[in-house]
């Protein structure tokens, strides 16, 4: 700032505070904020002095809250530098006093989140948004519009795969969501709640969130177009992740209604489905190719050197050859599942413990005996049939003694 520009600025700054009259004040503000608007990009020192001055106890508050509000309105039509510079400095200068210019932080921190955002700096943006206070007990906002915050920051950070603070925020908008008759922020909270828990490796949960939005029957909700490829999206992640999913029963009855649903054989990965749900071994290059469609978090390494796809599949196979094999030494089944013997013990010994497969381990002979269901599934057959000729023979009895029974 030259020194005329700075006695001017100053000068007519002065002249605007010491007027009395509040319309006439605020008209002149504008006049002073028209011109340091005019001077930009040259000259950005005018409009920090004015945002200095607007701040300080010499503006009044309805003033001062009224000229930030045009003020960052007007920040849009300036190049985007310039207004990150301007903006980021105004949120600064507030601070101290964010309490009295609530509405006129909304107004800069989401044009900055905008600009973050434009940039593929997701979580800035998702930051810049987190620090507009939805809770405030000064300003009440919508809860339709907390909602949205919440969904769009969670939507922001899993941009990043933030599974971390993404789920802060999806907390936080499992509160609002209940009530909310707006379908499109309905439906995009479930898709961020379905990408937290497949980031966070729970893949049975996140299958079933996936499934459920692959099955919405409507295509068009509020502004929003579903198509067949979205829904098509999902249903594929419903597959992978129940795939990677723990082998055990909770995982079978998933892959069963999947294998079901005739729109899955229309799916690039249905091969692999119907090999996991048929209970095949997988072999090598086939398990390759089902890699190349996973994404990074899919194929990480875990704190046992062991990747989160070769987890599934050593124990998809693990529990494929429980259903080929009486029993097998701890060295054939390490040759079957391509790892050492050892840690197929420890691995058929989990699934085991945490009964997810039948079975029974000799260390002494270095051997996993695996146990047939088929004798529990005819028991529990007799005693269905066992059940119903129980009922029987009371409605017999009933209807022996005259007692009309409804067919």
């Amino acid at each position: 700032m030259s020194e005329e520009g700075n006695k001017a600025m100053e000068s007519a700054l002065a002249s605007a505070s010491s007027i009395s009259d509040q319309r006439q004040k605020i008209e002149q503000y504008k006049l002073i904020l028209a011109s340091v608007l005019a001077s930009l990009p040259s000259d950005i020192s005018h409009a920090k002095r004015l945002i200095d001055h607007l701040v300080s106890d010499d503006v009044p508050l309805v003033v001062s809250r009224q000229l930030f509000q045009s003020f960052a309105q007007e920040l849009g039509r300036l190049e985007p530098g310039v207004q990150m510079e301007i903006a980021l400095y105004a949120l600064a200068q507030i601070q101290p006093r964010v309490v009295s210019f609530e509405e006129q932080v909304i107004v800069l921190r989401e044009k900055l989140a905008e600009m973050y955002e434009s940039e593929h700096q997701w979580s800035k943006a998702a930051q810049m948004l987190s620090g507009i206070d939805l809770d405030s007990g000064i300003r009440v906002l919508d809860e339709t519009y907390k909602l949205s915050k919440c969904v769009q920051i969670a939507r922001l950070y899993l941009e990043d795969d933030d599974a971390v603070n993404a789920e802060a925020f999806i907390n936080k908008a499992s509160f609002l969501v209940s009530n909310s008759p707006h379908e499109v922020l309905n439906l995009q909270y479930k898709v961020c709640y379905a990408r937290i828990l497949d980031l966070k490796r729970k893949f049975l949960e996140a299958a079933l969130r996936y499934y459920d939005i692959s099955q919405i029957e409507k295509r068009q909700i509020g502004d929003e177009e579903i198509n067949e490829d979205a829904l098509e999206q999902a249903l594929s992640a419903a597959v992978t992740c129940t795939i990677l999913a723990a082998a055990g029963p909770q995982r079978s009855r998933v892959l069963a209604n999947l294998y079901k649903d005739e729109r899955c054989s229309k799916l690039k990965i249905y091969p692999i489905l119907q090999k996991v749900y048929l209970e095949r071994i997988l072999r090598k290059p086939e398990i390759d190719a089902f890699a190349e469609e996973l994404k990074a978090h899919q194929k990480a390494l875990l704190p046992d050197n062991v990747t989160v796809l070769d987890r599934a599949m050593i124990e998809h196979n693990l529990l494929s050859a429980s259903k080929l094999y009486t029993n097998i030494s701890f060295e054939e089944l390490g040759t079957l599942l391509g790892i050492a013997p050892q840690k197929a013990e420890k691995i058929a010994s989990r699934m085991i413990y945490e009964d997810r497969m039948r079975g029974s381990i000799d260390q002494v002979e270095a051997v996993i005996h695996f146990e047939d269901d088929t004798e529990e599934l005819q028991l529990w057959d007799q005693q269905i049939v066992g059940l119903c000729q129980a009922l029987n023979d009371i409605l017999d009895s009933m209807t022996s003694k005259g007692v009309m029974v409804p067919v």
